[in-house]
């Protein structure tokens, strides 16, 4: 019998935990002939998502969990997942219920099929402000054009991967993680369904603009040195016509014999080529950022107990 691995990590959705179980139990009971794991990764919470998943463990062994030291962000966690899943396939999804179980039968024969990588891309994308939205889909454009690597548009973690990409996954530690890239990067034979996004059941998204911003810059810097690359064409540019504008000057003071004037335009210049530098600096800064974090070697994520047992003692 082949083991399905549902993987769901969850940071402060103690009010979903329930209704999410609820919705599996059905899914799980319309599937008998899989054997099933639920795996929580507890990213750190701070409310009693962790005392939740405990009490449904001890109603249901199906349900495994890890509890992480603290948090790390949901990235971290996903790594944390793909080191304990244990079935033959693993299906990720949050645990607002934004993700429906009720498709993952369609995943599942898509995988019986030979598919390895089944990813579920959002026809809605939910409640969803307008500037988020539009955001999003300029972000994913951005990357599109500037990088190698195909990175699904309207494409999330809500996908089906088997064990061979699990595998993979794994051997990428590197501890500042874009896994919607990653997931592109393994390559594998994929397969795309469509779904309606729902809105979250309980409480809100800890994910804000600010945080948004922050995984946008880890995918750009994690798959694309287009930056780097913008900031010597901007050199480059900005020299030239440095360059063209001396010698018309030159020109213009040799034969009519003109005194150099123009001092807010000699303001104006030096602004403007000191803005160049800093935001070169700035983009060159992100890159030695993520090469000294790094060069740190240190272990992505530490776990304090994994299905009741105590780790790190």
């Amino acid at each position: 019998m082949k083991k399905i691995t549902i993987l769901i990590p969850a940071y402060n959705e103690f009010l979903s935990l329930s209704k999410l179980y609820d919705r599996l139990c059905l899914l799980m009971d319309n599937q008998k002939r899989y054997e099933w794991e639920i795996l929580f990764v507890n990213d750190g919470s701070k409310d009693k998502t962790i005392d939740v998943i405990k009490k449904l463990r001890s109603i249901d062994n199906r349900i495994c969990y890890v509890d992480l030291s603290r948090n790390f962000g949901k990235e971290i966690a996903l790594l944390a997942g793909f080191d304990y899943v244990t079935g033959d396939c693993t299906i990720i999804m949050d645990a607002d219920l934004q993700d429906p179980p009720e498709i993952i039968p369609e995943m599942l024969k898509y995988w019986e099929e030979g598919y390895e990588d089944v990813y579920a891309k959002r026809k809605t994308r939910g409640k969803e402000s307008f500037l988020r939205k539009n955001l999003s889909l300029l972000y994913y454009h951005i990357l599109q054009k500037t990088t190698r690597v195909e990175v699904l548009e309207n494409v999330g973690d809500f996908r089906l991967l088997d064990k061979c990409c699990i595998n993979a996954l794994r051997k990428l530690r590197e501890n500042q993680r874009y896994t919607k890239g990653m997931y592109c990067w393994v390559g594998f034979k994929k397969k795309e369904i469509l779904f309606d996004r729902g809105d979250r059941v309980n409480g809100k998204s800890s994910f804000n603009f600010l945080s948004l911003l922050s995984l946008a810059i880890e995918g750009i810097t994690s798959f694309t040195i287009a930056p780097l690359r913008l900031s010597t064409i901007m050199g480059l540019i900005v020299s030239t016509s440095a360059f063209i504008y001396m010698i018309a000057i030159i020109i213009k003071t040799l034969i009519w014999g003109d005194e150099v004037q123009g001092f807010p335009t000699l303001i104006v210049i030096i602004l403007f080529l000191g803005g160049v530098q800093l935001l070169s600096l700035g983009i060159i800064g992100e890159y030695i950022g993520r090469i000294f974090n790094e060069t740190k070697n240190r272990p992505p994520y530490f776990a304090s107990e994994y299905n009741g047992k105590k780790l790190h003692k």
